[in-house]
């Protein structure tokens, strides 16, 4: 399993347009990817409405997961979007 913690950077959090494209990246991978909030359950990260309702704002940290051949790239790639200003 590849897991690792980063902080929401879009001043928005993931909300809207920084959802949609965590979303659309986290779907096109190959294994399925997890995003999660400390201490709460995770959520598939390739649904806007799951990210939506994850309620992660700007300077939450939250732990992406995948699991299975290509976890560790599928990770890496949701992973830098998280911790890019999606917002402009």
């Amino acid at each position: 399993m590849a897991e690792v913690r980063v902080t929401v950077a879009s001043k928005v959090g993931l909300h809207a347009r920084p959802a949609a494209l965590v979303a659309k990246t986290a779907a096109a991978q190959r294994v399925p990817v997890t995003i999660a909030k400390a201490g709460a359950e995770p959520v598939p990260a390739g649904s806007v409405l799951s990210l939506l309702t994850l309620g992660a704002r700007h300077g939450d940290e939250v732990v992406i997961a995948a699991d299975g051949d290509g976890a560790k790239d599928a990770v890496e790639a949701v992973a830098a979007l998280v911790t890019t200003e999606l917002d402009g």
